[in-house]
């Protein structure tokens, strides 16, 4: 057993893996009504596909894999060379200084990390079945399958459980990509780490949204990530100005954990995307381009890499609410044009940037859309956003 063992770590090391732990295929059970708890209290509100059904099958590892008996949980670091240069934990809970770009999580400056994952996950497997001259029963996960990933990792060793809810490993933090393979081999189960978060309260203290309302519970409402990615409607307005200068996905939780201080470079890292970021930085996209992209130019710029995930409207009503935060009038003409052709969406979200910019140029131009915009919606926008220059 022990041989068999050490043939995966070994194994899923040549793969590309950071981190391998294996835990059994039981059922969790306590987090089945965890998760159980959150979709009835709603802070799983605006993610219709997270149901009661995919969680109990998420909970079952058997019912995804008759006769498992194994769970391989796996875990690929992100940080790549360079990732320190970033902000710093005091400064990332703090409100952008006027610019014309918009930050984005540092998991989609790589490559899709799904296609990677499921990749080496499947190359794994592969390999395991010509080291023992057999097939081997498998079933393999990121985060886009039912599976509870961090449930898994959490019992089979790979890391704790931070207050903001993301699995915590203490060499490579909670910059890792999970992934979990069920099977049929037998296989020692590795033990929880018997680590927490102490008294630390840094992610719940500096999450601008109150998104993590008591430690180790996210309402995915509130959750900027959810804000900018999965939501397909418009952001609400009084949560606008707390999503600062992000445009896909937050970070601020884990710049400033301590634990990621100390966070170790990936192994194998996983390619980094060509997204052509701007002089300010990597993990920086200019707004004004974003704005004016057609669906084309979007899909040749982001292809191949999580950003697709928001699509090309959540991106540019995201860019608008990043402007309007940055409170700079030379995003007026950007904005402008957003409000005079875009989707309603966007033109919604780009009246209330101007509002915020306020002044008399954007005056002017929320004036004259109002007399030529047909859609309510965006009527009601442009309608607040002069009572909001008017007002200031």
């Amino acid at each position: 057993m022990t041989d068999l063992k050490a043939t995966v770590v070994a194994q899923a090391r040549a793969c590309g893996f950071d981190l391998v732990d294996v835990t059994s295929a039981d059922d969790f059970v306590a987090d089945r009504e965890a998760a159980l708890e959150r979709i009835r209290d709603g802070q799983m509100d605006g993610l219709p596909w997270y149901t009661e059904s995919r969680v109990m099958r998420g909970t079952s590892p058997a019912e995804l894999l008759p006769g498992a008996r194994s769970i391989i949980c796996l875990g690929l670091s992100y940080w790549l060379a360079g990732d320190a240069d970033g902000p710093s934990p005091e400064s990332a809970g703090t409100a952008p200084e006027p610019n014309a770009t918009g930050r984005v999580a540092r998991y989609a400056w790589v490559r899709d990390y799904h296609r990677v994952m499921k990749r080496r996950m499947r190359d794994l497997v592969r390999a395991l079945e010509r080291e023992l001259s057999s097939e081997v029963a498998a079933r393999w996960y990121v985060d886009d399958g039912p599976m509870l990933d961090r449930a898994a990792a959490n019992r089979a060793g790979i890391g704790w459980f931070g207050k903001n809810s993301n699995i915590l490993n203490p060499e490579f933090g909670s910059w890792v990509f999970l992934g979990q393979i069920i099977t049929d081999l037998d296989l020692k189960p590795d033990a929880p780490l018997k680590k927490s978060c102490g008294n630390c309260t840094r992610c719940i203290d500096d999450c601008p949204t109150g998104a993590i309302v008591a430690p180790y519970v996210v309402d995915n409402s509130r959750c900027i990530s959810y804000l900018t990615i999965e939501n397909r409607g418009a952001i609400p307005r009084e949560m606008r100005p707390l999503v600062q200068d992000w445009i896909f996905g937050c970070d601020i939780c884990q710049d400033v954990c301590p634990v990621n201080r100390r966070a170790r470079e990936a192994g194998q890292p996983i390619p980094p995307a060509a997204l052509g970021w701007e002089p300010e930085g990597r993990g920086r996209i200019d707004l004004a381009q974003l704005l004016e992209m057609s669906e084309d130019e979007f899909r040749h710029r982001f292809a191949g890499t999580s950003i697709m995930r928001a699509k090309r409207v959540g991106m540019q009503r995201n860019a608008c609410v990043a402007l309007g935060n940055a409170a700079d009038g030379s995003a007026i003409p950007a904005l402008a044009k957003a409000l005079a052709g875009a989707e309603p969406l966007v033109r919604g979200h780009a009246a209330w940037a101007l509002g915020r910019i306020g002044g008399d140029a954007a005056i002017g131009v929320l004036a004259n859309a109002a007399e030529l915009e047909t859609d309510t919606a965006v009527l009601e926008e442009i309608s607040d956003a002069l009572a909001e220059s008017a007002g200031g």
